[in-house]
């Protein structure tokens, strides 16, 4: 059911079958020039009866509705194709749209080939055909038209500001709506649970990428905070402040893993805290495993950008030890 959650915005929740976050917040904003769609859930006929029976509900035309896609993850982007077979104008930011694109192919999943060797996966007997990013994408290229900061999408008596906010993807983006105080989040900030931020490469300290589009992203007059998982944020503030000191403990708890031995980023992960439901890294499922490595991965590539740990390469799998 869509839920009305502020004149003309309405909240579609979409289940996501057998999958931790348990379900996406789809906002749909009407018009009666065009709509918009902000986000679609999983490529799966559960995620699209969902999505559709939503937009069925507020009697929407697709040929006169957009969707913008706050970045590349599958149950952001997932449906963008089927949309757009529908008549559907696709937006995304210039960054995630172009790597959505590459997704498609078999190619850009060879990078977790190497991946599951330098994490020290392959003990796991992990697949990257088992990670949600891989099975619920789109599967057919998509027509993005691109977006950057500043740019502006007008729905009815909304004006949004396009808003780059990278981190917990190189190039998650937001929708800012100055005079309501609305903010469209997507990942980068949620309630109750903490994003994912995950390894994207060598070239950049993702975690301080994502701390300082947290730190920008508080210095906004915001009212409502509409996030993709859980619940709206009230209060962007309180929210920011404590996501920064979850990752602050997060950092002292990875230092106190490779404090006196070297370790790898496989075995962090599995000496880190969870709050997942299983007792054991054995009982982590392939997907699961594969965010708690990426996540540990981030932390442990920050201590060695800020150089409080040394890395080493030993037949290429990476070690960790914090410095003296």
């Amino acid at each position: 059911m869509a839920v009305k959650v502020y004149p003309n915005i309405y909240k579609q929740e979409i289940p996501l079958p057998k999958n931790p976050l348990r379900a996406i917040n789809s906002y749909i904003i009407l018009s009666e020039d065009r709509n918009l769609i902000i986000d679609t859930g999983f490529n799966t006929e559960e995620c699209k009866k969902s999505l559709m029976d939503g937009i069925s509900e507020l009697n929407i035309d697709l040929s006169k509705t957009d969707l913008l896609v706050t970045h590349l993850h599958s149950d952001h982007s997932g449906l963008a194709s089927d949309l757009s077979k529908e008549g559907v104008r696709i937006y995304a930011g210039k960054i995630d749209g172009k790597m959505i694109n590459q997704m498609i192919y078999r190619e850009y999943w060879a990078k977790y080939e190497a991946y599951m060797k330098m994490f020290d996966l392959e003990k796991d007997n992990v697949s990257f055909e088992e990670h949600p990013g891989y099975k619920f994408s789109p599967k057919e290229p998509i027509d993005f038209i691109p977006l950057e900061e500043g740019n502006v999408l007008k729905v009815g008596e909304y004006s949004f500001e396009v808003v780059d906010i990278p981190g917990h993807t190189p190039g998650h983006i937001g929708l800012y709506e100055r005079e309501h105080k609305l903010f469209f989040c997507g990942d980068h900030i949620l309630d109750k649970i903490t994003p994912n931020i995950t390894f994207w490469g060598f070239d950049r300290d993702i975690l301080s990428v994502y701390f300082n589009s947290l730190k920008k992203v508080y210095q906004y007059d915001i009212q409502l905070l509409f996030t993709a998982h859980r619940e709206i944020v009230r209060d962007h503030k309180k929210r920011i402040n404590e996501l920064l000191s979850h990752h602050e403990h997060r950092l002292n708890e990875v230092k106190n893993i490779i404090k006196e031995n070297k370790m790898t980023v496989r075995d962090t992960a599995a000496n880190m805290h969870w709050e997942l439901r299983y007792d054991k890294w054995e009982d982590f499922p392939s997907a699961q495993k594969w965010f708690a490595s990426g996540e540990a991965m981030s932390h442990l590539e920050h201590l060695a950008y800020t150089e409080k740990a040394q890395k080493t390469d030993e037949d290429g799998i990476l070690y960790y030890k914090l410095n003296n």
